[in-house]
């Protein structure tokens, strides 16, 4: 357990020392981060007085080592816009996207596990061959032209649920602003969960589909037939966790990747979240809010990997934490 620890930390080190020098990188191509910092009217010589002072005209490594000793004492510099740390506008709009993901994650785990092992099961069935052809629609739809098609259909057409914002949150711990707990910001959470989870919810339900029957066609699955074990056991007990493994795996990067996504979901609707501030962040040259973005959700890659590492161990027990076999 130790070893494990040990390497998890160099490897996340050196990881987050990767991200924070591709996404320091990339401002110079960003263009001019005065635009937000002073009007039109000031001079050009008066902008080269800012540059020096701000340090902008130094080497890229003078500004980069500059930049990485305030980062490990948890200062990515201030929004050039909201005049705050860039850490903390990122914390502000963090729990929105994180309730955004926790959504969608819900949606696919309580659809695609179900799903894909009764397409399994019966694969000649009626049912999945439709979601079969349903999942390849789901993977080939956008996910912005998904969000506005729900919005038309049960906003304006039906009009059962909001299509925009995070409705009424919730103060919980003191700290955490929520939707999660009241009939208001559930309502306004809704459509876009189901947005963010259209284009995973297909690939997890044809990739446990292939496992499972991968999995019902292996020998120890025949043997415990042979033995006469209730179908339910064989199916839920032997294949499915064995099943699980790579589904674990891929569900690791998609996590990530949901929160790419996010990006497109919350802007088409207008969600208060992590995204939605990253777009702006851009179009406003906000270069210390753009690198703080990058560097939390490379974080939030580096945690989750880890995390799956720990539950590899408890569903797979031949599998050591330290990286070898029992």
């Amino acid at each position: 357990m130790l070893a494990f620890l040990v390497r998890r930390i160099g490897q996340a080190l050196l990881v987050m020392f990767v991200i924070s020098l591709i996404s320091f990188s990339i401002q110079d191509n960003l263009g001019d981060p005065l635009r937000e910092l002073v009007g039109q009217s000031v001079s050009e010589a008066e902008r080269e007085t800012l540059r020096g002072q701000m340090g902008l005209n130094d080497p890229f490594l003078v500004q980069y080592w500059r930049f990485l000793g305030k980062a490990v004492q948890g200062d990515l510099g201030n929004s050039y816009f909201f005049k705050q740390p860039a850490l903390d506008v990122i914390m502000e709009k963090f729990p929105a996207t994180m309730e955004l993901v926790f959504g969608a994650t819900l949606i696919i785990l309580f659809l695609a596990v179900p799903t894909g092992v009764y397409c399994a099961i019966h694969p000649r069935s009626w049912f999945t061959k439709l979601m079969m052809g349903l999942s390849i629609v789901g993977i080939s739809v956008p996910v912005f032209l998904t969000a506005i098609m729900l919005i038309y259909l049960f906003s304006i057409e039906l009009q059962w649920l909001p299509s925009f914002g995070r409705g009424q949150t919730s103060v919980v711990f003191g700290v955490w602003e929520s939707g999660l707990f009241n009939r208001d910001g559930l309502l306004h959470l809704i459509l876009p969960s189901i947005a963010l989870s259209s284009i995973m919810l297909p690939l997890f339900i044809r990739l446990i589909r292939a496992e499972m029957m991968e999995a019902l066609e292996q020998e120890y699955v025949r043997f415990a037939w042979a033995k006469g074990l209730h179908p339910r056991r064989i199916w839920f007990v032997h294949a499915l966790k064995n099943t699980l493994l790579p589904v674990i795996t891929v569900g690791d990067v998609q996590i990530g990747t949901m929160i790419a996504y996010t990006i497109l979901t919350e802007t088409v609707f207008q969600w208060p979240g992590m995204g939605f501030l990253f777009l702006e962040a851009v179009n406003r040259v906000d270069t210390p809010l753009i690198i703080a973005y990058l560097i939390v959700v490379g974080l939030i890659f580096v945690i989750t990997n880890a995390l799956v590492d720990l539950i590899y161990g408890l569903v797979n027990p031949m599998v050591r934490l330290a990286g070898g076999r029992a």
